[in-house]
């Protein structure tokens, strides 16, 4: 276990349970959710993880790509899809580290759970007000191959949270939790504890707004597309920027365009980047 500290914030990280973050406080106030050490068997568990090479479900566990059909690894239990890519069920080494930073690296090598071959590296880093993630991912396979980079924080939902953000459309979800049209949404603005969702959205504008009576919470990210997740069984918030929409890699095998979903498409040695800053201040 790595901490971090900078200011009043702490961070906890844990490279090797998927490099996960195992929590993030302002003094003693949590940020995010803590799982106790003894129950934290698996990053999805966790505070936070990074969601690398793709978020979110590819639909029963099967990628078909430039005209090759590629089956993948159906990684967390029952469920038919694969889920949120590979990064969050294998051990990160640490590249660096002081008081207030740490760069965590994954290297893949092509297997059942992902065919193409890249590295990952997460650079976590706190500010006395703010802990700043960097992602970058590298193509090392010798074909181009799509990518996709995100992260799945899980914020605490206390008495009177309250959430808001802009974006432009929201794509519903079938009973089989993959994505089965675009609507328009301008986002949301509600309390948190009446809130049931589990939806990505597009053209978000890069700021989600978590206000309650401890804490104010600020997301920001270059991504322009965000998983939201919570209902009112739920003791957290989940707010996820991302980088293409849930399921992207078939829609585009069906014949939508790559660009319009956010996919990326990497050729051999080329990288992406994406970044996201969780901003905390106390309500005074």
């Amino acid at each position: 276990m790595i901490e971090l500290q900078a200011g009043g914030l702490r961070c906890a990280v844990e490279p090797e349970l998927g490099g996960c973050i195992t929590g993030l406080w302002l003094g003693d106030e949590p940020v995010l959710r803590a799982t106790p050490t003894a129950q934290l068997t698996t990053a999805r568990l966790s505070a936070c993880y990074a969601l690398v090479p793709f978020s979110n479900r590819i639909g029963h566990a099967s990628l078909v790509w430039q005209g090759t059909q590629h089956p993948l690894v159906r990684n967390n239990g029952d469920e038919p899809h694969a889920i949120h890519g590979v990064g969050w069920q294998r051990p990160w080494s640490v590249l660096d580290e002081d008081a207030a930073s740490v760069m965590l690296a994954y290297e893949h090598r092509a297997d059942a759970s992902w065919p193409f071959a890249f590295d990952c590296s997460h650079t976590l880093r706190l500010q006395p007000g703010a802990l700043e993630l960097t992602l970058a991912l590298t193509n090392q396979s010798h074909q181009p191959a799509p990518a996709g980079l995100g992260w799945h924080p899980f914020f605490v939902k206390r008495p009177g949270s309250h959430i808001a953000f802009h974006a432009t459309g929201r794509w519903e979800m079938g009973a089989d939790k993959l994505p089965v049209g675009r609507s328009a949404s301008q986002g949301i603005d509600a309390d948190c504890a009446g809130v049931d969702v589990d939806h990505c959205y597009d053209g978000w504008d890069g700021i989600v707004r978590l206000r309650d009576d401890v804490l104010h919470v600020n997301v920001r990210s270059g991504l322009t597309r965000l998983v939201v997740f919570t209902n009112p069984s739920r003791e957290f918030v989940a707010v996820e920027p991302v980088s293409h929409v849930n399921n992207a890699v078939q829609l585009v095998a069906s014949g939508s365009a790559a660009a319009d979903l956010g996919l990326a498409t990497l050729q051999p040695g080329e990288t992406m980047m994406a970044q996201m800053s969780i901003e905390v201040e106390a309500v005074r």
